[in-house]
């Protein structure tokens, strides 16, 4: 009898239209990603909105009157692996493509592995966190690429 190894669900939920190719490889290396950073991972759901839905989480759930690229809600119970809910603004993200002058494909990516990141401890308040969070990012988005080919 083969017994199949199941893996951690992972969603994409597209609340408005994105073009996102690679969707499986995609979570293979998030799934990685929680494996290289020994977290274990038992469900993990994005959500790809508008700023206007985000800003209202934002209002709603942390107080913040501001629009941001990506919220990463971590929900889950203590003697299980992470459960988290990650929104990501795709309006920011097209934003900060075109500011950091970078496809919005690549712009995605980072901010899909930022929040995975955040739900295996990684911080991005201090100077410092924020370094350790982007070198983190780079390490993931290289990872990515080398897998593409």
């Amino acid at each position: 009898m083969h017994i199949k190894k199941s893996t951690p669900p992972i969603h994409f939920h597209f609340l408005l239209p994105v073009s996102f190719t690679q969707r499986t490889l995609v979570k293979e290396v998030i799934r990685d990603l929680f494996k290289k950073e020994k977290t274990k991972l038992e469900q993990l759901r994005y959500i790809f909105c508008s700023d206007e839905y985000l800003l209202q989480i934002n209002k709603e759930h942390l107080n913040h009157n501001y629009y941001t690229d990506i919220i990463t809600f971590d929900l889950s119970e203590e003697s299980k692996g992470v459960t988290g809910e990650i929104y990501i603004s795709v309006d920011r993200v097209r934003d900060n493509a075109q500011n950091y002058d970078v496809s919005i494909k690549h712009e995605l990516l980072r901010v899909i592995f930022h929040g995975a990141l955040h739900l295996c401890g990684f911080k991005d308040k201090s100077n410092k966190d924020q370094q350790l969070m982007r070198k983190a990012e780079d390490k993931y988005l290289h990872y990515y690429l080398s897998k593409v080919g």
